[in-house]
């Protein structure tokens, strides 16, 4: 337990044994006085429980005007959220309405406005690169900007993307290791990246290299990685540089990266499955101590205390005082 103002306690129950003392030492002098004088003195234990309610309300009032609080584990969702958005051409196609990113836009933004303040939000968006477009940051207003400001450009690099990710978490460069070494970046258990992706590659990379490379660098990290595949197995054809390109949701690519994360794969083949995503994703749940004020309940206490003495001595002499 803990104290807002530990002189008030001090002096509050200074006050109560001034009581105690005053009490013990009148209650016997009248009962000296009426022993000489022969008067047998009638109601004393009420008298005695009337003047100890009274004084244990006082001692009462003493601890609650010190702002006590107890601590309490309270579990919460908090820590660092990292949106990957993928701006690829391949999110230009309309198997989700109105498109893909389109799609993703609206379901990250409803995403950012379900999360507490609790939670630091930033945007990392990729194509053939990827870059920070929004720093972590508990003002959500931020992320949304960002990702209302998401245009379609490029190929896909999902290595990249995850990288890049990892670096707005850690504040440490992630750079992609030709050797296949796994960096160690500390353990950030309290981490989470979101990638809204269709999942096709085009960055030259492959699960069994850079991506699983990415990912395990990840795992280590204590990072979980949920997936939202963002279109149709059947896909669609989309325009890139006057060229028509057939392009469809890749899920085993997107599944294999959550689950090596310890993250979940969120398929979303229309837009009403992504306007509900915001409820699928589970972030880590933190337990943190917070106080707990006790003084209401003291206060009470303490008024219950004080009335059943002042109803005790009315009942003994028929008076308050």
């Amino acid at each position: 337990m803990t104290l807002s103002s530990p002189l008030l306690l001090v002096a509050g129950l200074l006050v109560t044994a001034a009581l105690v003392w005053a009490a013990v030492v009148l209650g016997r002098r009248r009962t000296r006085a009426l022993a000489a004088a022969g008067v047998t003195m009638l109601g004393g234990r009420r008298a005695s429980l009337g003047t100890g309610l009274t004084i244990a309300g006082v001692g009462v009032l003493a601890v609650a005007a010190a702002g006590p609080a107890a601590m309490v584990p309270v579990p919460r969702t908090a820590g660092t959220v990292i949106l990957a958005m993928d701006v690829s051409s391949s999110m230009g196609a309309d198997d989700v309405a109105p498109n893909r990113l389109a799609a993703a836009q609206r379901a990250a933004r409803a995403f950012i406005e379900a999360q507490p303040d609790t939670v630091d939000i930033g945007v990392v968006t990729f194509e053939q690169g990827a870059r920070t477009t929004a720093r972590p940051d508990a003002d959500h207003s931020v992320a949304l900007k960002a990702v209302d400001r998401l245009k379609i450009t490029g190929g896909t690099a999902l290595g990249t993307a995850i990288r890049a990710s990892l670096t707005a978490i850690t504040g440490k460069q992630v750079p992609a290791d030709p050797d296949g070494a796994i960096p160690d970046l500390g353990y950030w258990p309290s981490a989470t990246i979101v990638m809204f992706t269709d999942g096709q590659n085009r960055g030259g990379q492959n699960r069994g290299g850079d991506i699983e490379r990415a990912a395990e660098t990840a795992q280590k990290a204590g990072v979980h990685i949920h997936t939202v595949g963002v279109g149709t197995t059947a896909g669609a054809t989309v325009s890139v540089d006057g060229f028509r390109l057939h392009t469809a949701l890749e899920e085993d690519v997107l599944t294999w990266i959550a689950e090596t994360t310890g993250g979940a794969y969120h398929p979303a083949s229309d837009a009403a499955r992504l306007d509900g995503i915001a409820d699928t994703i589970d972030l880590r749940v933190t337990v943190s101590d917070e106080p707990l004020p006790l003084a209401g309940g003291l206060i009470g206490l303490a008024l219950a205390l004080l009335t059943g003495g002042a109803a005790l001595t009315v009942f003994r002499s028929g008076r308050v005082i």
